[in-house]
């Protein structure tokens, strides 16, 4: 590591020279200016979860460097607020998450580090080793404003004393969809004096339930070009019928839903199985009945009828976090010198390794599935063989139309058989959205 990282400085200092008489956009003299000069680095993320194993990545880099990190970890409404005063020159970290939702607009607001000339100086790092979806998300205009973090998938997580209670089969790796609602429905039912419901789908469960629902039926909720909405498309319907029809029954009421999460609600014992995301994995292995708890792949949707899986037909949504630097830092040499490495494959296989989260370093996730002792969630990474990845839908505004989107669903969750009216709804409110970006 000592040789990789003197090599890394040198790729810093280079870049310094390089820039030194152009427009770098990272004096650090403006007064919005952020850092310390003297050597101290602040990064910013909002899940306290993952400050652990992320402290001891940066300990090592620390430790050769001789630069500290000083880690702030906010609530997702905080960081968010943190950043729009940034905007406007407020008090910022040198080093923070972007996401997608936000990305698109931070980038365009001169908030974040133009990458590109320290990329093209660091022979460490080579962009084509990270998921294609999460390079392309933190670049614009052929700029590249975030190195890749980590990336996620979506699995079932299902509580074994539900499944036993009630004498229900446990959900395997082969089950479709028709047999996940199938069996929702049925713990539902005899649950019902119980007050235990079979699964949970909240209009806002979009990236962890129905986005893979749609892809796995063949639908869309944008078009590749990010033109048009894909809610009005035939498959998108029919997925959505299928929500409507078939997998809401099996949950809470649409009001307790908007009212409790459903992560709450399966850690209280009162559902018996949720897709969720990889993320999410620490809060389930530290509760107090994780013993009870197992994990299996996605469903799939057999939407060509030849009684099998094929890959494309198992469909999770996946989604990274990039790590991006304040455009006004005092110390963009070190401030890119530590995501570097937060981005090495080193470092990658180690916030694997330690279950902070899977890697966005192509390959280096497999050290994930065995992070959590005696709980196999190996689930997150081999659907990464057997299904298709499908990258979390956005543009320019996804903020705005898919808030307008969950919204709207209100409707459809308490009347679903206005689902299909709903979607075309939306779709015709998204594709307005769009055209105005």
């Amino acid at each position: 590591m000592k040789k990789k990282l003197a090599a890394l400085l040198l790729a810093v200092l280079m870049v310094l020279t390089m820039t030194a008489c152009g427009d770098s956009g990272n004096s650090g003299e403006s007064a919005g200016g952020s850092g310390n000069a003297s050597g101290t680095i602040r990064v910013a993320l909002w899940d306290n979860n993952q400050l652990a194993g992320l402290k001891e990545i940066a300990d090592a880099w620390t430790q050769q460097s001789g630069i500290q990190v000083e880690f702030t970890v906010m609530d997702w409404g905080s960081y968010w607020t943190m950043l729009e005063a940034g905007v406007s020159g407020g008090e910022m970290p040198d080093v923070f998450w972007m996401h997608s939702n936000n990305a698109d607009k931070y980038m365009g607001a001169g908030v974040l580090l133009n990458l590109n000339d320290y990329i093209a100086a660091d022979e460490n790092t080579d962009l084509s080793n990270y998921f294609e979806g999460i390079t392309a998300l933190y670049s614009q205009n052929g700029n590249q404003y975030a190195l890749p973090k980590d990336h996620d998938t979506i699995a079932i997580v299902y509580n074994k004393a539900i499944f036993d209670k009630y004498g229900v089969a446990y959900p395997t790796d082969d089950w479709t969809w028709e047999d996940f609602a199938a069996k929702a429905q049925e713990i539902s039912e005899k649950g019902a004096a119980d007050g235990i419901y079979g699964t949970y789908c909240n209009t806002g469960s979009n990236q962890d339930t129905w986005y893979n629902i749609i892809y796995s039926f063949g639908g869309k909720v944008i078009s590749d070009d990010k033109k048009t909405s894909g809610f009005d498309d035939p498959n998108t319907l029919k997925a959505m019928k299928f929500v409507a029809d078939e997998i809401l029954p099996a949950c809470p009421t649409p009001d307790s839903m908007a009212s409790t999460g459903g992560d709450t609600m399966f850690l209280s014992g009162l559902i018996g199985m949720v897709s969720q995301g990889s993320w999410m994995v620490n809060g389930y292995y530290t509760a107090d009945n994780a013993s009870d708890y197992a994990w299996v792949m996605m469903p799939y949707e057999d939407v060509n009828g030849n009684g099998q899986c094929d890959k494309e037909e198992r469909c999770t949504i996946y989604n990274g976090l990039g790590w991006s630097i304040y455009a006004d830092t005092k110390n963009p040499d070190a401030a890119y010198s530590l995501i570097s490495y937060l981005s090495s494959k080193e470092a990658q296989t180690k916030q694997s390794e330690l279950g902070v989260t899977m890697a966005g370093y192509i390959g280096c996730s497999e050290p994930f599935a065995k992070a959590f002792g005696d709980m196999d969630v190996s689930a997150f990474v081999d659907i990464e063989e057997q299904g298709t990845l499908v990258f979390r839908p956005y543009s320019k505004s996804t903020a705005i139309w898919e808030d307008d989107a969950s919204l709207a669903l209100v409707q459809a969750w308490s009347a679903p058989e206005t689902m299909e009216e709903v979607c075309k709804q939306i779709a015709a409110d998204m594709n307005k959205t769009l055209s105005e970006e």
